[in-house]
């Protein structure tokens, strides 16, 4: 899919999370989905609005191709050129990537995409910090070159999004790589080899880093929200808050972004319809954008998609998210505003899409016998796995009781050896 001239795509990031995986299951408990951190979103401050609930698509499961229907169908309704889908990927080993590869695999649903290398550490705390680590993001070249392998399975598929006829490709942190300019070279000579069109590398301005794209080899820049919202604000007290969080007004940022000055090198914008990563988090270490608002939404959208729209070359316009409903940024219709903010997204880049926009999926429903299989080899899995763990575990205890036991006979000797020795002490005593 080509970037239109008529105007830039609205790309909103896509979060593959709402499915059950065997790692998930092993880190969170069986059947873990982000669903479970959703509905546990209590609020923080008088008037916080916790939990974020959906609507009209449910607590969906993203194995289904019928869910993944529905989204792309409201999507394309509401004036979405694409889905950008973070990529996992540890050394070889993708995470969450079921919902993907079934997009790839089956063609379906016919609505544009792109993929965003999430590269950072899998943590305990949902921060991708250095700290409780789960997964750790590592590099080498080799591992460079065989994550490029499936990314050109990803470029060469008619649905990906293309500016300028070429496939956009962004990476979440790649000022993370220790060489990102030497990766990103042989990336594009690689990609050009195999005769696809030269990648269109996006660098997101996240962790601080807001330079030129250049630097590390990257085309173009992009915001990502709410990297920089903490800034551009105020913070703004609320009655009764839970101490540690932050809180920034919604219409204070969204001021800020909509008029922020380009730099001299190209930076796409990013705009988001909230941001409210309670559910996530729990604690103190929250970080809200308090009182969005589908009106502010829409004047914010509007305003830098004009203005990217106006400018003499092609271009993208980021929405974070699309389903982030763990971090209170969804454009997925929830139970207090229903589609008003995706009718505001319709309205900002200027139309409505036809009736029908989008055919329904002919694929054949998911039997129950197919998930039923399913259900049965993970726990398949999952019985392997607590044998093993268990295996493991039984090999521990009886090395620590053996050292436990040496170590005892050791102190026995050394008891027998004092005692002997004050033996001879005492007995070598003369008269008082």
């Amino acid at each position: 899919m080509t970037a239109n001239r008529t105007g830039p795509p609205v790309v909103a990031f896509y979060l593959p999370q709402f499915h059950p995986i065997p790692e998930n299951d092993a880190w969170w408990g069986l059947g873990f989905t982000e669903w479970r951190k959703v509905v546990k979103g209590r609020p923080l401050f008088d008037g916080h609005y916790q939990p974020h609930l959906p609507a009209e698509l449910g607590f969906y499961d993203l194995r289904l191709p019928e869910v993944r229907w529905a989204q792309a169908a409201l999507a394309k309704e509401h004036g979405i050129a694409a889905f950008c889908y973070y990529h996992y990927w540890f050394r070889g080993r993708r995470l969450l990537e079921r919902p993907f590869n079934e997009v790839l695999k089956t063609g379906e649903p016919d609505f544009p995409f792109c993929l965003c290398w999430a590269n950072e550490n899998w943590t305990t705390r949902w921060d991708a910090g250095n700290q409780h680590i789960l997964l750790p993001q590592e590099y080498d070249d080799e591992d460079d070159r065989n994550d490029l392998k499936f990314l050109m399975e990803a470029f060469a598929d008619d649905r990906y999004l293309r500016v300028d006829g070429r496939p956009v490709l962004c990476i979440y942190r790649i000022q993370a790589h220790p060489a990102p300019r030497r990766m990103l070279d042989q990336w594009r000579k690689a990609v050009v080899a195999a005769g696809l069109p030269e990648p269109l590398i996006v660098k997101f301005d996240t962790h601080g880093d807001w330079s030129d794209p250049a630097r590390y080899g990257c085309d173009v820049a992009a915001e990502f929200m709410p990297w920089g919202a903490w800034e551009a604000a105020p913070s703004s007290p609320r009655r009764g808050a839970t101490p540690g969080i932050q809180v920034r007004d919604y219409d204070a940022v969204a001021a800020f972004f909509a008029q922020r000055p380009q730099p001299e090198w190209t930076r796409y914008p990013c705009v988001a319809p909230g941001w409210d990563n309670t559910a996530r988090t729990g604690d103190g270490r929250a970080g809200i954008l308090d009182g969005a608002d589908p009106a502010v939404y829409e004047t914010w959208l509007r305003t830098v998609w004009q203005r990217v729209a106006a400018q003499d070359r092609d271009g993208v316009v980021f929405v974070n998210a699309w389903n982030e409903w763990a971090e209170g940024a969804h454009l997925e219709p929830d139970e207090r505003f229903g589609r008003q903010f995706l009718e505001a997204t319709r309205r900002a880049v200027g139309g409505s899409a036809p009736p029908g926009a989008l055919a329904p999926s002919t694929a054949e429903p998911t039997s129950m016998a197919d998930l039923y299989a399913d259900l049965y080899q993970r726990s398949i899995r999952r019985e392997r796995a607590y044998s093993s763990y268990l295996a493991r575990s039984e090999e521990k205890l009886a090395a620590a009781r053996a050292e436990a036991a040496a170590e005892l006979l050791r102190c026995q000797a050394e008891a027998l050896r004092l005692a002997r020795r004050l033996d001879e002490l005492e007995g070598g005593r003369g008269p008082d």
